[in-house]
């Protein structure tokens, strides 16, 4: 079995291919080989073995290695073989599966009769003498092409490595492209600050300029982008945990900034806010410093120790909202009670769009509402809908 070499499995030039059978098993001597199941391919100069499952683990023996071959028959729970007797190792062999063999034969188990007549005839004819072989037969183009390639557990496992360190590689150069990314985005989101800042300057006196001359009403157009322009503005100096640490201190600075930011929207909702709500002004206001969910749940559930004017409040369903500690739940049951009295009755979405509120938010009122006594409920296959309550 050391007179096998490593290949690829090409014809080279001059060669023809003879016959080829799947299902070959090769032996050292009476011993298996590692070769344990594969198709063997007899050409005019060698013979070839490739695995079945891995086409990548191949070898092969010139014919010329082969002294004399025979045919051992089929016993008991044995498979008829050819075996052949071999030459001694040559001095310029290629490497191969084998650094030494035991025997100096090797067995082709499970063959055909016509394999082995086509190998009687090629061993007679002797057909490598007269055409010598040259170069391999190019499959492809470039350098890799009729290049011999690793195979067997060692080339796996070279092949494995090199993926892994290509993909090192490429991990490595993203995150480089993504730091430096990074860094033109901060310097671009500087400049459209300043930008934007300039531009709301001067719609501020022109605003400014209208009430002073007296003008007219401000347009509706000049009142969206005013709004527009603080908004994009966002916040100038996020609190992040590369400048105030993790932790308590963390979120406490967190939530004195929150207590600071929340309080106009909070005003103009009427003074409630579900935490979604809240979560998606606040991250679009920090731009690239985004926060996240655990932070701001747990940077709300400070307000109250840190005596701000803000609340985290956990309804009866589940729902967690932000709300004004101004806020008071006898006009919130109040303000339910009376549109509902005055409609008739009322879905969430309706008690929504008439108090311009998320369709959760106004729910959770109704309940509250449902809960203290004031409205009772009616739920049928038109959906949820309240009435007052006049028992």
């Amino acid at each position: 079995m050391d007179r096998f070499s490593w290949s690829n499995g090409l014809l080279e030039i001059n060669e023809t291919l003879v016959i080829q059978q799947r299902g070959v098993r090769l032996y050292d001597g009476d011993d298996k080989a590692k070769m344990d199941l594969g198709v063997a391919l007899l050409s005019t100069h060698r013979l070839i073995w490739r695995d079945i499952k891995n086409h990548e683990c191949c070898i092969a023996m010139p014919l010329s290695q082969i002294i004399y071959f025979e045919e051992q028959a089929a016993g008991i729970g044995k498979s008829a073989k050819i075996v052949i007797h071999l030459h001694q190792v040559p001095a310029n062999k290629e490497p191969g599966p084998y650094q030494y063999s035991k025997t100096d034969m090797a067995l082709f188990c499970c063959f055909s009769l016509q394999f082995y007549r086509r190998l009687t005839e090629e061993m007679t004819k002797k057909r490598w003498e007269n055409t010598p072989v040259s170069q391999p037969i190019p499959t492809g183009t470039g350098s890799q092409a009729g290049k011999t390639r690793a195979v067997g557990i060692v080339g796996i496992e070279r092949k494995i490595e090199e993926k892994r360190k290509e993909t090192d590689k490429n991990i490595s150069e993203a995150f480089e492209d993504l730091s430096k990314l990074m860094v033109k985005v901060r310097k671009l989101s500087f400049l459209s600050i300043d930008i934007c800042a300039k531009e709301m300057v001067e719609l501020s006196r022109s605003i400014a300029n209208k009430i002073k001359d007296k003008q007219g009403d401000i347009t509706e157009d000049e009142t969206i982008r005013f709004k527009a322009y603080l908004l994009s503005m966002g916040i100038a100096n996020p609190v992040t945990r590369e400048t105030h640490g993790s932790g308590t201190h963390y979120h406490m600075q967190l939530a004195k900034q929150l207590g600071d930011m929340l309080q106009a929207p909070l005003e103009e909702r009427g003074g409630m806010m579900a935490l979604t709500e809240v979560y998606c002004l606040v991250n679009r206001a920090r731009g690239m410093e985004l926060l996240s969910p655990e932070d701001l749940v747990n940077a709300c559930k400070m307000f109250e120790s840190l005596k701000l004017p803000l609340r985290l409040r956990v309804f009866d369903s589940g729902v967690m909202v932000v709300q004004l500690q101004s806020h008071s739940e006898e006009e919130m049951i109040a303000s339910a009670l009376d549109n509902v009295s005055e409609k008739g009755s009322l879905t969430a979405e309706e008690f929504a769009k008439l108090l311009g509120l998320s369709v959760l938010l106004s729910k959770e009122r109704l309940l509250l509402a449902e809960k203290m006594g004031h409205l009772c409920r009616d739920d049928s296959v038109e959906g949820l809908r309240f009435y007052p309550n006049l028992f």
